[in-house]
């Protein structure tokens, strides 16, 4: 699994979980969900992901978009 594939199963994760948190727990768990879209939304045009750079560091084989 490259670093891009990671990113987005790992955002992706954190999304179910923060919605299924704000529905069962409390809806102040939806601020995850919102802090995660909008890292994406500026990943897609900054190039700049704290994950991705945690992972490269660590080795994991890097993908095109987080190059």
């Amino acid at each position: 699994m490259n670093i891009d594939r990671f990113v987005l199963a790992f955002a992706g994760f954190l999304i179910l979980v923060s919605l299924g948190l704000g529905l069962l727990v409390h809806p102040y768990w939806h601020a995850l969900t919102a802090f995660v879209g909008l890292n994406m939304f500026q990943a897609a045009f900054t190039r700049f992901c704290p994950l991705a750079i945690i992972l490269k560091k660590l080795g994991v084989k890097p993908g095109s978009a987080f190059a």
